[in-house]
């Protein structure tokens, strides 16, 4: 069983790794269109911006209706970046107790 359940639990690590990445450069770009520094007439910039909307706002609409309104300040990102460290970790200790 470890042979399979080894390499299934690194692979979940690396796929949380990327979805973090995805949720940073998701805010980061945000960020560049409000600040009109990219347009989003461009359309690589439109696609890639609409990518990375459709990846992360399934999971963080529901954290955005639970947290209290702060204006202008979105920190579901952070939120959620913190919840899928904790789950990372979760998923390590697992792979080093099957190890």
């Amino acid at each position: 069983m470890d042979i399979v359940l080894g390499p299934f639990l690194q692979l979940v690590v690396m796929v949380l790794d990327l979805y973090i990445w995805v949720i940073i450069i998701g805010v980061i770009l945000s960020w560049l269109v409000a600040f009109n520094v990219v347009n989003t007439q461009n359309r690589f910039v439109y696609t890639v911006g609409d990518m990375i909307h459709r990846l992360t706002e399934p999971v963080q609409g529901p954290i955005r209706r639970v947290l209290p309104n702060l204006g202008g300040l979105d920190i579901s990102p952070i939120i959620l970046i913190f919840g899928l460290i904790f789950l990372k970790g979760v998923v390590a200790n697992l792979y080093y107790s099957v190890a």
